[in-house]
């Protein structure tokens, strides 16, 4: 795909979404800002191992999508400025892409594990799941080698958009794409502890069966993909 220059931002012909705007509106942060949604939401929004772990602990507060995404921003921030700063290349090594796939996969089908021992002491005890909101969202981003790898090419280009702006470009554009996480998991988060009540138990129980199997298959796709990097390099 051709790189296209646009008022000295790089951004790619698929991202420039500047021509849904009115022209009066149509400014080069603007246009930033409006790609920069579109696509993080469409991430946030697809099921994965945090939108997993968000489900499982709403059964309890309905803080956890805070919980999870705060935790998310705790890997995601520092690792923006990264990449901000020239680092993005550094994840794309094999090296680190194996080394993730592989302690991120392991630690990703534990939870799942745990996930499912636990189901029926969380529905018919009120028990608690050992792993918290924050912690869980530490872990599910920051050992999720496809959530680096995504960085490290998509996220970069955006970030790119907002390069021209200096360091308030830089925070307008990590507050959108956090507000994006937060906005979606608080509203995921919301839903299901307002309305898990109305399910029965078994209902709840399967609920519980569902995100551990989606932890397991995520962590077992990421340790498939480590070994087979792994044996490749061999």
């Amino acid at each position: 795909m051709s790189w296209m220059f646009d008022q000295n931002r790089i951004i790619l012909p698929f991202f420039n979404l500047s021509l849904l705007l009115p022209s009066c509106y149509n400014t080069p942060m603007l246009s930033s800002l409006l790609s920069l949604v579109v696509i993080s939401l469409s991430g946030v929004m697809t099921p994965g191992p945090m939108f997993a772990v968000t489900l499982a602990r709403s059964y309890k507060s309905p803080w956890s999508g805070v919980l999870v995404s705060l935790g998310h921003a705790a890997i995601e921030v520092p690792l923006i400025l990264l990449i901000y700063f020239g680092f993005a290349g550094f994840f794309k090594l094999n090296a680190v892409q194996i080394l993730l796939s592989l302690i991120g996969g392991g630690m990703i089908v534990w939870m799942g594990i745990g996930m499912f021992r636990t189901r029926s002491q969380v529905v018919n005890e009120g028990k608690d799941l050992s792993t918290s909101a924050f912690v869980a969202g530490i872990i599910t981003t920051g050992l999720n080698p496809f959530f680096l790898i995504w960085w490290a090419t998509v996220g970069s280009l955006l970030i790119m958009g907002f390069v021209p702006f200096g360091m308030p470009g830089l925070v307008i554009f990590t507050i959108a794409h956090w507000s994006c996480d937060l906005i979606w998991m608080s509203f995921v988060s919301v839903l299901v502890y307002k309305t898990h009540g109305l399910w029965g138990r078994r209902f709840q129980e399967w609920a519980f069966i569902i995100c551990s199997l989606l932890l397991l298959g995520f962590g077992g796709w990421y340790l498939y993909s480590g070994i087979q990097l792994l044996t490749a390099g061999l």
